[in-house]
């Protein structure tokens, strides 16, 4: 029968054996999508647990995304604050924003002279009474410089710092950007456990489906041996639990989307609230499409891979007595 079945495969034209290719794989798909259902407990609960496995770097994820939209304003924020020394005149101060002003890696100036500091002094610190005392004005004029938007990376801007500390008016200078470099550097370290986090889960994942394929060899064992026996080949018998592998992996990746959706909108309200406070307002981004596809084509991959791997160790083993 079988050779009659070869047969009748050879006369078709190329075309014909192609499209007889794609109706095979459909067919054994679908099969193993039915083959889910036949224990729907254990099928459940597997795809939940790879959910949850890949909810958690997709969050770490969304997190970094968020972390970084927030920075990006404050990315530009840099700021030099150029302190004049004492008894340098108007005209000087004024020369000096005009040369300053000319500089390509300059957006802005704004320029506070000692009395609007020490007004502004007073009126923040809380000491103003104390400071009437005073003989005479202790603080001294300061320029404030915004530098462009490609001068605004701390190194760049430091250099912009020590250009600016070599005028013969300024005393000395100080970069607004400290905090940034930290912020970076958490934000860095952030994203390298992001990585190491979605490794150990992929292995995670990798493991379950493996162990879950394994457990459905087993319990397939007589009809493998039978199949054997006819003369299936390995490719045959090896389909439909890739497939199954496959399908866990897809729904498992749709599973960590919803996950991060709720997740998603859980946060948004306290953090808007949170936000509001200090007169900012922004919405949490949760996946992209492109990202959705990302994540449900790596979820699709592990759970073939993970398939492949118990079925090539564990059908090997089956041999029909």
């Amino acid at each position: 029968m079988s050779k009659k079945i070869k047969l009748t495969q050879s006369k078709l034209p190329l075309s014909g054996r192609i499209v007889m290719f794609f109706v095979r794989h459909v067919q054994q798909g679908m099969a193993s999508m039915g083959e889910l259902w036949r224990d729907p407990v254990a099928s459940v609960m597997t795809m939940a647990v790879l959910g949850v496995s890949l909810s958690l770097p997709a969050a770490l994820q969304v997190l970094v995304k968020n972390a970084e939209t927030v920075t990006q304003s404050w990315n530009d924020a840099a700021e030099i604050s150029l302190f004049i020394k004492e008894k340098r005149s108007e005209q000087s101060i004024q020369s000096l924003i005009a040369r300053v002003r000319s500089f390509p890696e300059v957006e802005s100036i704004s320029y506070i002279n000692r009395d609007q500091a020490l007004e502004e002094f007073q009126r923040l610190s809380g000491f103003g009474e104390a400071l009437a005392y005073l003989d005479e004005n202790p603080l001294p004029a300061v320029v404030t410089v915004t530098p462009s938007a490609k001068y605004s990376k701390p190194v760049a801007a430091r250099e912009l710092l020590r250009k600016l500390e070599r005028e013969p008016e300024v005393s000395f200078g100080r970069l607004d950007i400290e905090w940034l470099e930290k912020l970076q550097a958490i934000l860095a370290l952030l994203e390298r456990t992001v990585l190491a986090i979605a490794l150990l889960l992929v292995l995670a994942v990798i493991l379950v489906i493996g162990n879950t394929i394994r457990l459905a060899i087993m319990n397939r064992r007589t009809e493998i041996e039978i199949m054997k026996l006819v003369g299936a080949t390995e490719a045959f018998i090896q389909r439909p639990f890739l497939y199954t592998g496959v399908w866990y992996g897809v729904i498992g990746g749709i599973l960590a989307w919803f996950i991060i959706n709720i997740l998603v909108w859980y946060l948004d309200g306290a953090l808007a609230q949170l936000l509001g406070l200090y007169g900012s307002e922004l919405e949490i981004q949760g996946l992209s499409f492109s990202e959705l596809i990302y994540l449900i084509f790596m979820a699709s991959f592990l759970g073939w891979f993970g398939s492949y791997l118990s079925v090539r160790k564990h059908l090997r083993a089956i041999e029909p007595s």
